[in-house]
């Protein structure tokens, strides 16, 4: 490894990237409102990364198909393990490094498909910005056909330390699927800590951290991260144990692997077994325009940032630079207009709840603390264009 700092940043970048890196070492606040250097910039909002929970949509559909409660959590499990790849290393593999993701406006909206294939029926997507400030993103995905549906909302808390910026997720998200009894079963899952190295060296990338959980009122999934250390272990590593929640009888399943490639069963009546594998190809979601006619309105991301996510594409920075804030001053000033009109920007899709009642439910099984967390609930009110 080169030991030159910023190493593979471009030449004519490198004095920024310095300035940039001091910045956030010095910096005691969070680091998401830092504006980064133009050519670590992506050229996707925010908004877009609720569409990394089913890039893989038949295995999103494949929970639906399970007829008991013990298959049901390994094909959640199994789902939620294949979303990783594309959600924190598809950058790195698609771009060289991490980028960072353009800050989505208050109200930015965006709406997408996975259309029917194989029976596996229609997954639609909606997203909402929620909130600026803090940055909170809320999503809903549905396939109406299997009765599985996500509901959820996260934001990040950034920090640096150790050379690193670590990245608590906040948030998490409820699944709810119909059983073939009628019932309505619900999983809370909640989210990995993400720490982001390879700064010095104008390279970052995403490591998980620490522990998740997936859980419902009859299985309880504990999720460990461990990143590659200095001396040994593999980057990208993880561990899954699920176990019966209390009172409830079943079996034990251990499973262990990289998350972005493939896994395998460790421990319990499976041992040996395949679990995961996300090395074939992946299934971009097809962005819809959410007005009657089916055209993006004002407030859809790619209407929104088209000019500057072609200026990133491009390499042409002034440009983007310049596009990013006109939008910025125009937000600004609309929060201004709000704070004289005594109003309030009132979201589409998304109601705001001070306590989920799911979570609090759920979330003792995993001794989670607090047991209790805020929540956007979805309004049920999909543009005509999704359905």
């Amino acid at each position: 490894m080169s030991e030159q700092a910023g190493e593979a940043v471009p030449a004519a970048q490198r004095s920024s990237w310095t300035s940039f890196l001091k910045s956030i070492a010095s910096f005691s606040g969070d680091l998401s409102s830092m504006t980064a250097p133009p050519f670590i910039l992506s050229p996707v909002s925010l908004t877009e990364f609720p569409a990394y929970w089913c890039e893989r949509p038949e295995l999103f559909a494949a929970i639906g198909d399970q007829h008991n409660p013990e298959d049901r959590a390994l094909t959640v499990l199994k789902w939620f393990i294949s979303t990783l790849k594309g959600q924190y290393t598809s950058r790195n593999e698609s771009m060289g490094s991490e980028k960072k993701p353009l800050n989505p406006v208050l109200g930015e909206l965006f709406y997408g498909k996975w259309p029917d294939l194989n029976g596996r029926g229609q997954t639609d997507l909606l997203v909402e910005q929620v909130s600026h400030h803090p940055p909170i993103t809320a999503y809903a995905i549905e396939n109406k056909s299997k009765g599985i549906k996500l509901v959820g909302h996260n934001a990040q808390k950034t920090s640096f330390s150790g050379g690193s910026i670590i990245v608590k997720q906040i948030g998490h998200a409820v699944l709810m699927v119909k059983t073939p009894s009628g019932e309505t079963e619900e999983y809370v899952i909640t989210l990995p800590r993400l720490r982001i190295d390879g700064l010095w060296y104008g390279s970052p990338y995403i490591e998980l951290a620490e522990t998740s959980y997936i859980i419902s009122k009859s299985y309880v999934c504990t999720i460990e991260y461990k990143g590659k250390g200095y001396f040994s272990g593999k980057s990208h590593s993880f561990k899954a144990v699920l176990t019966p929640a209390p009172g409830v009888s079943g079996k034990d399943h251990v499973i262990e692997g990289l998350w972005h490639t493939t896994s395998k069963f460790i421990g319990g009546p499976r041992n040996g077994k395949d679990f995961h594998d996300v090395t074939g190809k992946k299934e971009e979601v097809t962005a819809l325009g959410g007005e009657s006619g089916g055209e993006m309105g004002e407030f859809e991301t790619r209407k929104l940032w088209s000019l500057v996510a072609k200026g990133i594409r491009d390499g042409d920075f002034e440009t983007a630079s310049r596009e990013k804030s006109k939008i910025e001053n125009e937000q600004r000033q609309r929060r201004r207009d709000e704070a004289a009109a005594g109003t309030t920007w009132q979201l589409k899709h998304f109601t705001h709840i001070n306590s989920d009642p799911v979570f609090e439910r759920l979330s003792p099984l995993a001794k989670i603390v607090p047991p209790t967390e805020d929540f956007y609930t979805f309004n049920e009110n999909w543009p005509p264009t999704s359905r």
